[in-house]
């Protein structure tokens, strides 16, 4: 689940924009999206009504912000897990050296 959060008024039709722009940040991140993934989005605003909301024409700066927050909180995610157990199964934390060592290899990092 991504959830976008933010300050910004935008309307619900724009939430809604928003929200749909995780995907390209999971998508950034090598997610193929396949049937049963069971990915979903959710935006809000806290800001508060009546203030102007932002036009249309000026949401592909935010819907940019979400792509790259999206694809960051991933990453993050990722990088920071630990092991787990539960239910007789262990779900391995990524090893964090070797991950590098290969990003490395394969020049994805300098």
């Amino acid at each position: 689940m991504m959830i976008v959060a933010t300050d910004v008024p935008v309307d619900s039709r724009n939430l809604c924009r928003m929200a749909a722009r995780t995907m390209f940040g999971l998508a950034r991140t090598g997610s193929s999206g396949s049937n049963g993934s069971g990915d979903y989005a959710i935006a809000f605003s806290t800001a508060r009504h009546p203030q102007k909301l932002v036009a249309n024409d000026d949401m592909s700066p935010l819907f940019l912000a979400v792509i790259e927050a999206t694809e960051e909180a991933i990453y993050n995610s990722l990088l920071r897990a630990v092991t787990i157990a539960g239910n007789g199964r262990t779900a391995e934390a990524l090893p964090i050296d070797r991950t590098i060592e290969i990003l490395k290899k394969y020049r994805a990092l300098p």
